[in-house]
């Protein structure tokens, strides 16, 4: 069996001249594959720098492949990576390959390995899924920053809100794009000193908020126009951008 960090096309035989497949288990950092031929057997083994240049340097060189990996943080950019480099990439789903999610072995060879084996034989018994396009994808991520500024409003008035009632003070109830410095005003003069960082940020928040409110609404109408089926249910999306998921499930 021959190991090695990398493909080389320039003078390596056993990358010609027969079907292969290629099981990739995705790290962080770095990725292990494993190569089969035809009749099933082990020809290669390495490791890859998980990143596009370091992808494209080694699977760019060899001819079409069938290439398996599981969904992961870095799964939708490497298959269309892949994709576009020529290869058949087949996206296994961890919750229907219990040979890899159950195991209590883990090891990046064995599941390489084994990524290999499962989509030579059939394809179907990963039960591959497919990825949301890079523009759906860019688009989902304004969603979910959204999301985050969201929760890191929330965060700091309720932390502004336990320190008043420490003190034995209470902001006054209101909506939280309607929390402010000008909230303190009724409380004592030392705690509207100590609340204002906080509330300042809550403000700057609530404006990047509502900045990608104006976005997502424009996305929405220009990109996904079925979504206005959606603002007219009471309680939908119109009311909670929060739940609007272009291209969910493709």
């Amino acid at each position: 069996m021959q190991k090695s960090c990398t493909v080389r096309a320039s003078g390596c035989e056993i990358f010609k001249g027969c079907q292969l497949t290629i099981g990739l288990d995705l790290g962080d950092r770095s990725s292990y594959y494993c190569v089969l031929d035809e009749a099933g057997k082990v020809i290669q083994e390495g490791s890859v720098g998980t990143s596009q240049k370091a992808m494209g340097k080694v699977f760019g060189s060899i001819r079409r492949c069938r290439i398996s990996m599981e969904v992961g943080t870095h799964s939708p950019w490497v298959s269309r990576l892949l994709l576009a480099l020529g290869h058949e990439v087949v996206v296994a789903n961890p919750r229907q390959v219990k040979l890899i999610s159950a195991s209590s072995r883990k090891d990046d060879r064995l599941d390489a390995q084994t990524l290999a084996r499962l989509a030579r034989v059939d394809p179907n018994l990963l039960r591959p899924i497919q990825h949301r396009s890079a523009k759906a994808q860019g688009d989902l991520m304004v969603i979910r920053v959204r999301s985050a500024l969201v929760e890191a409003r929330t965060a700091l008035i309720n932390t502004a809100r336990g320190l008043a009632k420490s003190l034995g003070e209470r902001l006054p109830i209101c909506d939280s794009d309607q929390m402010g410095v000008e909230q303190t005003e009724a409380l004592p003069a030392e705690l509207q000193r100590v609340l204002e960082p906080l509330l300042k940020e809550v403000v700057s928040l609530t404006e990047k908020i509502k900045e990608l409110d104006r976005r997502v609404e424009q996305i929405a109408r220009e990109d996904y126009p079925e979504t206005t089926l959606l603002q007219q249910v009471k309680g939908s999306w119109a009311f909670d951008r929060s739940h609007f998921r272009p291209d969910v499930g493709r």
